[in-house]
């Protein structure tokens, strides 16, 4: 089959450390390896890793200054818009949405690729697989991967919320199929859409194999100074506030006196990065704290086998609609993992049987949870085993065949007037 992955989000560079990123090669490099042929369109190629095995067709994100200033106007603005910066963002991504059409056309027509399967990630203010859909006459699956509109509006603030809430709904209503990473991204789907029977939740994915590969281990032992007798709890994620790295670092804290073969290993970069490092330091608990700063996703998984157990620790949150990947790599690398009652964690985590779950920014629970497994490291290697095994079904070759099952069930397309 024929696939036209459109990743139209310029936030995410494809060959970047994001989860999104991770989570666009993944699918693709799966893809490939079931013999599908994906050409991916994206304004943002970045660096740090290999690209997937795919045609990528750039499209560069800027646009003229006549069809911004088109779009100004379409949108009832004058061109003094455009030297309001957040103004001028939003309106670049109307521009180039409406653009990318045409310019892919073209692009596949010189390729001479006729996709068979429209696969989009969904953007903010992007609805241009819509279009080339209907074009095609090809079915559309959109993957929706967080409210997008509610967290612009929360967390970077949003102007042109109406149209933005257009574009939203235009692309959920033009897709064959909505694939939602959790039930709580379906739910605001169904909220928006008014539907629910073209609604499919499918967690994110994993390349088990890579990820079962504990041949790292002893080396990154050694580096962190962590004989086979230490008990390394891991952490990977970034250190933004939510995800709870300092609740993690006072909690080993609090533990490491009674437990002194305890090791923290934290994997990643984020906001909070420095303020760790610092509490650590003084915390004269250093050297049995090693903190890694940003590294590259090839090498997550040598670090993941060089833990005993890892942890999760995300605070607490009114809506937790993410589909976190660590978790899933956590679970395939065969390491029981520690994890609040959040949203779709309570489905990856299989309490008492491959984790252990505990009552959102609850310290002293997490405090518990953790000492249970260093004192108890024989129920911690049987849910390691249970974790690898419940992964096996969460392998990104399982989500593209789910995937492409799904396509496979769409009605033929009448072509756009």
């Amino acid at each position: 089959m024929k696939i036209l992955y459109l990743n139209l989000d310029r936030g995410i560079p494809i060959l970047g450390d994001k989860g999104a990123s991770v989570h666009v090669r993944e699918f693709i490099t799966a893809a490939a390896e079931l013999g599908h042929e994906v050409v991916l369109a994206c304004p943002t190629l970045g660096e740090g890793n290999a690209p997937p095995p795919a045609h990528i067709v750039a499209l560069d994100f800027e646009s003229p200054g006549h069809v911004l200033e088109e779009t100004c106007a379409m949108h009832g603005l004058g061109p003094s818009a455009l030297d309001e910066r957040m103004l001028r963002r939003e309106i670049g991504r109307l521009a180039y949405d409406r653009t990318v059409p045409e310019r892919l056309h073209r692009a596949l027509a010189d390729m001479d690729f006729l996709p068979d399967l429209i696969y989009e990630r969904h953007a903010l203010f992007h609805r241009a697989g819509v279009t080339l859909a209907s074009r095609y006459q090809v079915p559309r699956l959109l993957e929706v991967n967080s409210p997008l509109v509610e967290e612009q509006t929360r967390f970077r603030g949003l102007v042109l919320h109406q149209a933005a809430r257009v574009a939203e709904s235009e692309s959920y209503l033009g897709a064959d199929h909505i694939i939602a990473v959790s039930e709580a991204v379906a739910t605001h789907v169904r909220s928006v859409a008014k539907r629910s029977d073209n609604i499919h939740v499918m967690p994110n994915g994993v390349d088990v194999r890579r990820f079962a590969d504990d041949s790292g281990r002893s080396k990154r032992r050694t580096l962190i100074g962590a004989d086979e007798t230490a008990c390394v709890i891991g952490f990977v994620g970034s250190f933004k506030p939510w995800h709870g790295t300092l609740l993690l670092l006072d909690t080993f804290c609090h533990l490491a006196a009674e437990h002194p073969a305890a090791r923290l290993l934290a994997v990643g970069d984020g906001p909070e990065f420095q303020e760790v490092r610092a509490r650590a330091a003084s915390s004269g608990l250093s050297a049995r704290i090693w903190l890694t700063g940003k590294v590259p996703h090839p090498e997550i998984p040598g670090w993941i086998s060089a833990t005993d157990l890892m942890v999760a620790p995300y605070l607490p949150q009114e809506d937790f609609y993410f589909s976190p990947l660590k978790v899933m790599e956590s679970l395939a690398a065969g390491k029981p993992v520690i994890a609040p009652r959040l949203g779709q964690l309570v489905q990856l985590v299989d309490h008492g049987r491959t984790g252990l779950l505990y009552p959102p920014g609850d310290a002293v629970a997490l405090r518990a949870a953790i000492t249970r497994l260093l004192t108890q490291p024989r129920l911690a290697r049987q849910m390691g085993e249970a974790a690898q095994s419940r992964a096996a079904s969460l392998g990104w070759d399982q989500i593209v065949r789910r995937t492409i099952a799904l396509s496979q069930t769409t009605r033929p397309r009448v072509s756009a007037a």
